[in-house]
């Protein structure tokens, strides 16, 4: 190991200590007065609730986790978004869970939260497997309501989409175990099946004191909508549950109870562990973005027995495309090679560009997978599309256009791993979340933009400069510098893995040891759901 390897191994520890750290807080929810109030009413908290239902020692994977961060600051923030969403198994049966985080805004749902809520279905459509739902909510933000109210993906969708999943066979639960209002309370009843927990929970259109004010009657809350109320009088749920412990159980009995699957088929062996240590991650990869590196170094260290089958290994060499297993699935890979390379007797290239030879040998690489029904894992470290007018004049957009036609049409499930950079078109073309990535991750060291930082604040340096002397204003060069740090900053945030995750950009921010395991669990989720469609490119110009 060089000395290189080494800084690079703390510096990339170093981020996954912030990952770890920052993950800590987003467990907190709420923080701990507002959890200490939660539990004083005799209830669990979103994630107890979900650990609880959730087979002990199983592997699970935690869907938006950084939803919301640094959002909404003015109005007190919503971390994870209010809702806590994940993947893992129930009686041994692959499930995802939705627990509102009645710690944040009393469960109330933020713009974010629909989002997340909607992803988190979305994820249960394309995949076919059951959906749960842990129901504390006081019902939508009204100080945002405009926000989240009226629109194609706001709120109205979820209900829609309890509809249309029912319609499909999807499997999907309840437990109202706290306050479930308004256009909320639909949720709960258009699942299969609905229980709710005496004495804590509540299910009603309008509260005791908007009937009051409505119609004059005068009424208590658990007389209103209580658990007696709908399991003998209303017949609105299915069961009562003496406590949370008491709903969990009886939503394992019924997943217990599931039939088995139609399978998509995707192919499986006995999984093997790297031979390649997968803690040379942290050392392998650079510290700087812009630092090359050898990418088939990293597919070593996450693929079975280190080994893979690479596929027009001399051909487009700034995307490596290669068959191998993870965890015993087989998989296609997909990935931007970082290290400079010389194709042929051409010149020399840069690392993580798509070149118009790279884009060809891929669009062919994803539709031969679509032909044998291969998953596909997409290793994302790129900046985008080689520009000039060599290229230009070589067809870049045409052979680019045919890369993400294959993309977009392709039919096996798609997974996305951002490792390094995401930008500009490279994002599209490697399967960023437009393309619909059954899952869609980064790692600590990933960027999200259009354009690299240093590029994007240049140009946006131009522009300001521009602007102020048009207002008659001198530029200095210790004003020009000033301008730019502060652009350059603001850029940089934005390019956060943790700003992208945010806003739901991605899935997750995770750590590289874990790469296997969303990979695995997000294939073993695909088998699900057989594919029905035919894989057809459309029109494309050869």
């Amino acid at each position: 190991m060089d000395i290189n390897f080494n800084k690079n191994e703390d510096y990339n520890k170093l981020q996954l200590a912030e990952l770890k750290k920052k993950l800590l807080t987003v467990y907190k929810g709420g923080g701990d007065a507002k959890i200490e109030k939660h539990k004083a009413k005799g209830k669990l908290t979103a994630r107890e609730r979900i650990d609880y239902l959730l087979d002990e020692n199983c592997n699970s994977i935690e869907i938006g986790a950084f939803v919301g961060e640094n959002m909404y600051k003015e109005h007190g923030g919503c971390p994870s978004g209010g809702v806590i969403v994940k993947i893992g198994y129930i009686k041994n049966k692959q499930c995802i869970v939705v627990a509102n985080d009645a710690t944040v805004k009393a469960g109330a749902w933020f713009p974010i939260t629909a989002k997340k809520n909607l992803r988190a279905q979305e994820i249960s459509i394309e995949n076919k497997i059951p959906i749960i739902y842990l129901v504390d909510s006081a019902g939508v933000y009204l100080p945002m309501q405009d926000e989240i109210f009226p629109d194609k993906e706001h709120f109205g969708r979820i209900f829609r989409n309890n509809a249309i999943m029912s319609s499909m066979g999807i499997t999907q639960i309840s437990a109202v175990m706290g306050s479930c209002v308004a256009g909320g309370a639909y949720l709960p009843i258009m699942s299969d099946e609905a229980m709710i927990v005496d004495k804590t929970a509540s299910i009603f259109l309008a509260g005791s004191y908007l009937v009051k004010a409505a119609i004059g009657e005068s009424i208590d809350n658990e007389t209103l909508g209580g658990a007696t109320t709908h399991c003998e009088i209303s017949g609105v749920t299915d069961y009562k549950a003496s406590d949370d412990k008491d709903a969990l159980d009886k939503i394992k009995n019924i997943v217990d109870k599931i039939g088995d699957f139609d399978k998509a088929g995707f192919n499986r062996e006995e999984s093997s562990e790297p031979i390649k240590n997968p803690e040379e991650l942290f050392g392998i990869l650079p510290k700087t973005r812009t630092d090359q590196y050898e990418t088939k170094e990293i597919i070593e260290r996450i693929v079975d027995n280190s080994e893979f089958e690479e596929y027009k290994k001399d051909y487009g060499k700034t995307i490596i495309c290669a068959y191998a297993r993870i965890d015993g699935w087989a998989v296609g890979i997909v990935a931007n090679q970082r290290k400079v390379v010389k194709n042929g007797k051409k010149e020399m290239q840069f690392g993580g560009v798509i070149y118009s030879d790279s884009a060809d040998k891929a669009t062919r690489f994803i539709a031969n997978c679509n032909q044998k029904k291969i998953p596909l894992v997409f290793l994302q470290d790129v900046t985008g599309f080689m520009v000039g007018s060599k290229s230009e004049h070589g067809g870049i957009i045409k052979d680019g256009a045919k890369m993400v036609n294959a993309v977009s049409n392709s039919v096996v499930p798609k997974f996305t791993i951002i490792t390094g950079n995401s930008y500009g078109a490279g994002n599209y073309a490697m399967c960023g979340k437009a393309y619909d990535p059954r899952l869609i991750v980064a790692w600590p060291s990933a960027r999200l933009a259009v354009m690299g930082g240093a590029q994007a604040a240049k140009v946006l340096l131009q522009i300001e400069k521009a602007t102020l002397k048009k207002k008659g204003e001198e530029i200095t060069k210790e004003k020009e510098q000033e301008i730019l740090a502060s652009i350059q900053k603001k850029y940089d945030a934005q390019t956060s893995p943790y700003y992208a995750a945010a806003r739901l950009w991605t899935d997750a921010v995770i750590n590289p040891l874990d790469t296997r395991k969303w990979i695995s669990m997000g294939i073993e989720a695909a088998n699900h759901a057989p594919i029905e469609k035919q894989f057809n490119l459309g029109i494309i110009q050869v």
